[in-house]
């Protein structure tokens, strides 16, 4: 069996099966050993109901009393479970599982487990794991990997592949070489892929992940390395000067640019006149000016002459962007004249504006990655602007070099990184940072709060919708899970229960990736028109919408990601002139982890929060802690990482220097690693 054959090789994984997994980007056997735990269980021990903490996962053993009839309210049915003990009682609670009704039957004694919660006077469970005695005993005294998982796929399913696959594919095969597995300690492949997916203890996990997270860590900046050299020789075909029209507008603004803003510009246009091509990151705090710096670049770029293209990562906000561009064109009589490239638009209108981008009769691109694919004809196309989420290489400009010369890049970044690792991460761009706030900014108002909060938390949502603004709710799940991991809040059950509490007058509507993109554009588009009152959302609107009447970011399981991350989410409220608010709802009480997410109150400054982040993170957080950002890494992070990947800088640096083309004895099989094309699924440059 081989990392590239498909997963349906392995006994046990039909057809549909193969679907599911699919759901999962699980398609290749490779793909599968890579889908890492999320998290590992230990099982507690058996306690009695009164021993039970509120928000810790406990076991308790219990007989059940009485069950009341089914409840259906819209899409969940509900079943309600009196279950008591010598010292107690508690009320359970299971969504969606009505076949339950004829296993618990009053008298019957089950163990369950589960994360208690106070409602009122009365002890909660919500979606408690059900197993007998003999069941709970085989899950005694190990350490169990947790998968993500979608609807019809269980943990039991995912962990037998993975051994199965473990036990029938050669992973003996290195890949690094032996002076750098020597040097730096790391365990060999089988020891680690063996250690990660089935630990005997958590040093075993440790010493796993560190193996695997140093050679992704190493290839990635290896190729970072290897076309910093490529792309700093691009010769500048389009040298630009400074013109009246772009000195009018600058002197016409209502406002002064900081001194941030006016730093980073002289950068740009230093590099626009210069012998080479511009290939610059601009990284800024959200609300820092980043729009106002690509609006100057690009007006100073069709006022020599040429065309620009501006990417964005969703219609939604291509379309924006072209409102905004229209409004200013007719504000100072600017000179640009642009085209929408989105892929709902029809065959015609797509014509049209190819036709238009051609001739030169347009100057300026505005729209998502459309505007760069094949189809699309420039006459002069100068400077490309896109997000991070659209890093845009080199691969992509040797496609638009067939099609003239290569054009100046800027990629703006609302993540937060520490400069010590941008520098790393971006190490073939050149770097300018942002770090100041325009003055009139309102600062949101945040609060970290535990789950009892939620109540106070949906009557403060109401009171923002009743008053005519917006709000957000972040869950980091897209559906209930197979397991028992019931402290994860999931979009779609959130959705339900959100209708449920709130008067029927508010909108709710929920938003994930896993939605057709026809249709997640419908809901970002319905939101924008505020036709939504609610959105019930994944990470999935980190950079997608700008709604300026949202107020209210609410973040559920606030733990289980990067402060990074979290700041980044809080940006999509307070763009507009009212006060805006966020609600970090955390699950977990630990001291470490309530101090972590104190930061975020203490602070607006997200390069603060992600050095604060970077200080903070630390082995311990093995897992679970989501980061938002560009590089969507399998398994390294790089706050947690940031030690292994300034080492593998170090190192890369030196290979680059004495062996840049793999030719030594040494690194012959890191050379085969590279060209077999399964080194990592992580392909940066092709976004």
């Amino acid at each position: 069996m081989k990392l590239t054959d498909s997963v349906t090789q392995i006994k046990g994984i039909g057809e549909k099966t193969a679907k599911l997994m699919a759901k999962l980007n699980i398609v290749t056997i490779r793909d599968l050993l890579h889908a890492f735990p999320r998290d590992y269980d230990t099982f507690e021990d058996v306690c009695s109901i009164s021993q039970l903490k509120i928000g810790k996962v406990g076991i308790i053993s219990g007989y059940i009393v009485s069950t009341k009839p089914l409840k259906k309210v819209r899409n969940l049915t509900i079943m309600n479970v009196l279950v008591r003990d010598k010292t107690g009682a508690i009320n359970l609670t299971f969504f969606n599982q009505p076949y339950l009704k004829n296993k618990l039957s009053p008298g019957y004694t089950f163990y369950f487990r589960g994360m208690p919660q106070a409602k009122g006077t009365e002890l909660v469970m919500e979606q408690p794991a059900i197993y007998t005695e003999a069941e709970l005993e085989k899950l005694r005294n190990a350490i169990w990997p947790k998968y993500s998982l979608t609807k019809g796929l269980t943990n039991k399913l995912v962990t037998a592949s993975v051994e199965k696959a473990l036990a029938e594919v050669d992973l003996s095969e290195e890949c690094l070489p032996d002076y750098i597995l020597k040097e730096y300690q790391l365990c060999n492949r089988v020891q680690a892929y063996r250690g990660i997916h089935f630990p005997i203890d958590f040093e075993q996990v440790v010493e796993a992940r560190r193996r695997l997270v140093f050679e992704e860590l190493f290839m990635f900046v290896y190729m970072i390395r290897r076309e910093k050299g490529y792309a700093d020789k691009i010769a500048n075909a389009y040298p630009m000067r400074d013109t009246k029209e772009l000195t009018a507008f600058l002197n016409n603004l209502p406002y002064r640019l900081t001194n941030a803003q006016l730093r980073t510009w002289q950068e740009i246009c230093d590099d626009l006149s210069s012998p080479y091509s511009m290939n610059r990151l601009i990284q800024g705090d959200v609300g820092s000016g980043k729009t106002i710096l690509a609006l100057l670049a690009l007006l100073k770029t069709v006022t020599n002459g040429y065309q620009g293209a501006l990417m964005a990562p969703t219609e939604v906000l291509a379309r924006q962007h072209m409102e905004s561009f229209t409004e200013l064109i007719e504000r100072y009589n600017l000179p640009f004249k642009p085209v929408l490239l989105v892929g709902s638009m029809t065959a015609k209108q797509k014509r049209e504006a190819y036709a238009k981008l051609e001739s030169g009769e347009a100057n300026l691109a505005i729209g998502t990655h459309a505007v760069i694919q094949e189809k699309v004809v420039f006459k002069k196309l100068a400077l490309v602007i896109t997000d991070e989420q659209h890093r845009f290489g080199v691969k992509q400009r040797e496609a638009l070099a067939g099609k003239g010369a290569y054009p100046h890049v800027l990629v703006m970044s609302a993540t937060p990184i520490p400069r010590s690792l941008a520098i790393i991460l971006y190490g073939d761009m050149h770097l300018s940072v942002v770090d100041e706030l325009p003055a009139n900014r309102l600062p949101r108002k945040n609060c970290v709060v535990g789950n009892n909060y939620r109540p106070t938390a949906y009557k403060f949502i109401q009171k923002q919708v009743e008053a005519g603004h917006q709000a957000y709710v972040i869950c980091p799940m897209v559906e209930a899970s197979e397991d028992e991991d019931s402290k994860l809040e999931n979009v779609i059950d959130y959705t339900e229960k959100l209708k449920e509490y709130l008067p029927d007058s508010i909108r709710v509507a929920y938003l994930h990736g896993k939605m057709r993109p026809s249709e997640k554009n419908n809901i970002m588009e319905a939101f924008s028109r505020h036709e939504i009152d609610v959105l019930v959302s994944t990470t999935v609107i980190e950079v997608g919408i700008n709604v300026p009447n949202a107020t209210v970011m609410m973040v559920e399981n606030a733990e289980r990601f990067g402060l990074a991350g979290l700041h980044q989410l809080r940006g999509r409220v307070g763009r507009g002139s009212a006060q805006s608010y966020c609600i970090f709802v955390s699950s977990n009480d630990d001291p470490k982890t309530m101090e972590r997410l104190e930061i975020l109150n203490k602070s607006n400054d997200g390069f603060f929060i992600a050095s604060e982040d970077l200080r903070l993170r630390g082995p311990g957080d093995l897992f679970g802690i989501r980061q938002s950002g560009d590089f969507d890494f399998e398994l390294a992070d790089i706050y947690q990482d940031a030690d292994i990947l300034k080492a593998c800088s170090e190192l890369v640096d030196e290979l680059m220097e004495k062996d840049p083309q793999l030719e030594r004895a040494e690194h012959r099989r890191l050379r085969q690693y590279f060209e077999s094309g399964q080194w990592n699924s992580l392909d940066f440059r092709s976004i």
